[in-house]
């Protein structure tokens, strides 16, 4: 079992920058890649990065180029960098691990809210 612990979230105006990071424990045999999805009330979980073991990362379009994912392999944590943030960027942020290429775990989620 992996866990994942999210920090990080909160309350930003428009315009501004989080940064969300993300400690993987547990056994950690397999985990290939991590990344952060999001979720607001009545759509379905969004996947907005991920990346790789072989530093392959992928953004969705609406993040892209306002968004930064990283991680330390040494701590086992990956960040999101998030700036210029939008009011529909509002949402529950969760970390994700994935198991040999498989998403497989995820954290308890944390909350970015996003004024205009």
């Amino acid at each position: 079992q992996v866990q994942l612990v999210e920090s990080g979230g909160g309350l930003v105006q428009a315009g501004g920058s989080l940064r969300l990071s993300c400690a993987a424990s547990g056994n950690i045999v397999g985990i290939n890649a991590m990344g952060w999805a999001r979720q607001t009330p009545g759509k379905e979980r969004e996947l907005v990065a991920a990346i790789t073991d072989a530093r392959g990362i992928n953004y969705a379009d609406s993040v892209k180029g306002r968004f930064t994912i990283s991680r330390d392999n040494g701590k086992n944590t990956v960040y999101l960098q998030m700036n210029n943030l939008k009011p529909e960027d509002t949402a529950v942020y969760y970390c994700l691990a994935y198991q040999y290429s498989v998403p497989k775990f995820w954290g308890q989620g944390t909350q970015v809210t996003v004024s205009s």
